[in-house]
């Protein structure tokens, strides 16, 4: 069939139409983000032991999460948190780490979104707890529940556990991890923060019960070339004769940490006291404690996230089954309770918080003992969260962590748009 001139006039207005909407048959615009959670659970009920990553779509408009079509993918045994590198030419990858058969999985993020597993590396410890990407975006760091010995044989035994380590990786301009080195650090390294502003990175150490103080934070500075770590001024944490670092008190059973955006506040969450810790960071990447802490949270609280204006911070209270919000004082750093809502329910048992990096304005929360995650949509004049459209959504079983990239043009960086 022929189009007459009128015909061919409407049809030129219809298409530049949809283009200047960003309609066309190839536009991801309303794909803000990318959500990937951890789940620990087997994917098919007696045929693996090992969990997998579920990854979602995030609805520009409302926050809403829409599975991807191959998820989730499978990843290693008992997988407990992930992290994502920055983007490049080369493109964008997470590391997932795998606790119980103590591996990093390199996964690249496809232009879809999708994961594709490029290598599997061993740490140079066992049972990894947690891992960070320094402000580079040249080295990944892994903390280990247990030191390794000579030729990676364990150096503990189940009655008899001894100390923890850093496993240094060199991440490649390809994604790639390079060979790895160790450093060695206290009791039970389970949490971990590398500085975006600065060469900083802190460890956070739970010690046992014949050290004082039973929480610490190791601080270290970071050798730009090698990624080796140096401890930094602060009182020194002996462990069995070695000095593994230099400490600064962090409660009784210390659980998470995070940093502010301007690299001017640390803060820590302390599970059994039910707390959280505030410091302010100083030359020499030493740390203060705010003076007018701590400040309380809900029950066992287990993940602390800050959002990337640096106004709001938000804790996941594991026992309670919620999320408690503050908004953060730009000039002492101390927390204070969100006027907008100072505690919101989520899912059961929550572990991790994400906020997608392209507007700043959703977060998402993995719900371990009932499977999905929460949605909430975070108002920057308050910090307080509303519920988004069709929350919780479904995720394989036990989610551990969750992470969040931005998709495309969105990702632009340290951008972020206004909601």
């Amino acid at each position: 069939m022929k189009l007459n001139n009128i015909g061919r006039g409407a049809l030129a207005s219809i298409l530049s139409l949809a283009v200047g909407l960003g309609v066309t048959a190839c536009s991801r615009d309303y794909t803000l983000a990318y959500v990937y959670v951890t789940t620990a659970a087997p994917l098919s009920a007696g045929s693996s032991t090992d969990g997998g990553v579920s990854a979602f779509a995030v609805d520009y408009q409302s926050g809403a999460l829409t599975p991807l079509a191959d998820s989730p993918i499978p990843a290693g045994k008992k997988p407990v948190t992930l992290v994502a590198g920055p983007a490049s030419a080369n493109g964008q990858f997470i590391y997932v780490v795998n606790h119980d058969d103590s591996t990093v999985m390199e996964f690249s993020i496809g232009t879809d979104g999708k994961l594709y597993l490029k290598n599997t590396y061993n740490t140079t410890g066992s049972l990894p707890t947690a891992a960070a990407i320094d402000a580079a975006g040249t080295f990944l760091y892994v903390t280990n529940t247990y030191q390794n010995g000579p030729n990676n044989t364990q150096l503990y035994t189940p009655a008899s556990p001894g100390p923890g380590s850093v496993t240094i990786f060199p991440i490649n301009k390809d994604g790639s991890l390079g060979t790895p080195a160790t450093q060695n650090v206290g009791n039970l390294p389970v949490a971990i923060v590398a500085s975006k502003l600065s060469n900083y990175v802190y460890v956070l150490d739970q010690e046992n019960a014949t050290t004082s103080p039973l929480g610490v934070i190791l601080g270290y500075s970071e050798n730009s070339s090698n990624g080796a770590l140096t401890p930094t001024a602060g009182g020194t944490v002996v462990l069995n004769g070695v000095t593994v670092g230099n400490g600064y008190p962090a409660g009784t059973t210390p659980s998470a940490i995070a940093e502010d955006p301007s690299a001017r506040f640390v803060y820590v969450t302390d599970k059994a006291t039910n707390q959280l810790y505030g410091y302010l960071t100083g030359t020499g990447g030493a740390l203060t404690t705010m003076t007018n802490g701590p400040f309380s949270t809900g029950t066992f609280p287990v993940s602390v996230t800050i959002d990337p204006r640096g106004k709001y911070m938000y804790v996941a209270n594991y026992n309670d089954n919620t999320v408690s919000a503050y908004a953060i004082d730009v000039a002492t750093g101390a927390p204070v309770s969100s006027t907008g809502s100072a505690t919101t329910n989520v899912g059961t048992t929550p572990t991790c918080i994400a906020i997608e990096p392209a507007k700043g304005q959703y977060l998402y929360v993995s719900n371990y003992l009932d499977g999905t995650i929460t949605g909430e949509s975070l108002n920057s004049h308050n910090g307080g969260l509303t519920a988004v459209q069709n929350t919780p959504f479904p995720s394989s079983g036990l989610p551990t962590c969750a992470v969040a990239v931005a998709n495309g043009s969105y990702g632009h960086p340290n951008q972020i748009i206004n909601p």
